[in-house]
């Protein structure tokens, strides 16, 4: 008998909206004994069917949510479509045929997949399973994935610390087809990149700020740039490629530091003018601040600081700490394009921590932009919580 999930009273009205999480504190009880992983039937106190669900009994999102129609099986046929279902979305965004393609492919809840991300880097795809779901139907959904792409490559990047809320251990490495290069070569508005899909950030690459990256060119022109959290010089590049005269890339990591100027020197990028600082950025800000250093455009791409809304109040006061710093740095009539891509961290509340900085810096600014994830990363609209990059592009006054 297939086992089920009962719902405390009134706690049905997130999943009759399509929200696909359910939390533990929704839970009444157990109809069987599922184990990790398993679909099970989601069922409101008077037992009637609502939704098909992955059990997680690890985590506080107890179940996500696969399917809202009571006569679906969720099974190999089920993953056919839904993958072919996802691929198809993104034709209108790939380039056939494009060996340097880089695409989000699968975006997990906003796909109807969740806990699956797929990205392709040209021919290799790299899978990240981040939820017990997911993780059950791992083997089907790579020979699927195999199946229905011309992919030389599957590699696993399963090595982030969410896995450990579900119970799952990390795990990375190729799953199917041949071993991927060190480096594989993508091409992104123009520009070609190395991307390290083995060890590098998220799978490899921040395809998520594909648009931002070239939105950025039309404020680069004649200016001196300062990009934060550099990582691998996307942004970098970018503001090169819009004519600034000089960049300035500041990053934790000596590694990721070289790999940027590898990038800027593949582009054709003259380094004359181009600066690496190996510093940890709310020192380098402090620092530039006492050297009397000016910019005309600073861009603040941190990683993640509020994973949960849990952590929002203390990474708050990191966000808070790097654009008041950056708003001194700024020339008048200078901008700042600035990120948050903590799901933690709601659009307003990032809004709210920028115009407390700039108080704070005793200067006055105006929104020019807002920006989001690029839409290989869609937001499904019963699922707010897909929208995890938020930016805004900030002229000071």
């Amino acid at each position: 008998m297939t086992p089920s999930l009962f719902l405390k009273k009134g706690r049905q009205k997130p999943i009759l909206r399509r929200h696909p999480w359910i939390f533990s504190g929704a839970v009444e009880r157990l109809g069987g004994n599922p184990s990790a992983g398993e679909t099970l039937a989601v069922r409101d106190i008077h037992g009637q069917f609502l939704a098909w669900a992955a059990y997680s009994p690890e985590s506080q999102i107890r179940a996500r949510i696969w399917s809202w129609e009571e006569n679906q099986t969720v099974g190999e046929a089920f993953f056919q479509e839904r993958l072919e279902r996802s691929l198809a979305r993104r034709s209108p965004l790939s380039r056939a045929g494009d060996d340097r393609q880089a695409l989000r492919l699968v975006h997990g809840e906003s796909d109807g997949l969740p806990g699956l991300i797929v990205d392709q880097y040209g021919q290799t795809l790299v899978m990240q399973i981040l939820s017990a779901g997911a993780e059950r139907w791992r083997e089907t959904v790579a020979e699927i994935l195999m199946d229905l792409t011309s992919a030389q490559s599957l590699y696993e990047r399963s090595d982030v610390e969410v896995r450990n809320l579900e119970g799952l251990s990390p795990r990375t490495g190729l799953v199917r087809g041949v071993s991927p290069p060190e480096r594989v070569a993508i091409e992104e508005n123009g520009l070609t990149f190395e991307v390290d899909v083995r060890q590098g950030h998220k799978t490899g690459f921040y395809l998520d700020q594909r648009l931002n990256r070239a939105n950025l060119r039309e404020f680069t022109r004649g200016k001196e740039v300062l990009d934060c959290f550099s990582y691998t010089g996307g942004f970098a590049a970018n503001a090169l490629a819009g004519g600034a005269n000089s960049v300035c890339l500041v990053d934790s990591s000596g590694e990721a530091l070289q790999r940027a100027k590898e990038n800027l020197a593949e582009n054709a990028f003259s380094l004359e003018e181009v600066e690496f600082v190996e510093e940890d950025v709310f020192q380098a800000l402090r620092l530039f601040r006492d050297q009397a250093r000016a910019y005309d455009v600073i861009v603040l791409d941190p990683p993640k600081f509020a994973p949960t809304a849990s952590h929002a109040k203390r990474a708050a006061k990191g966000y808070k700490d790097i654009n008041l710093w950056a708003f001194k740095l700024l020339r008048p009539g200078g901008i700042l394009v600035t990120f948050s891509c903590s799901g933690g961290i709601s659009t307003s509340f990032f809004q709210k921590i920028v115009a407390d900085a700039a108080l704070d810096a005793e200067v006055n600014a105006q929104i020019l932009e807002r920006l989001s994830q690029s839409p290989d990363h869609p937001v499904v609209l019963n699922f707010p919580e897909g929208e995890y990059l938020k930016g805004l592009v900030v002229r000071k006054q």
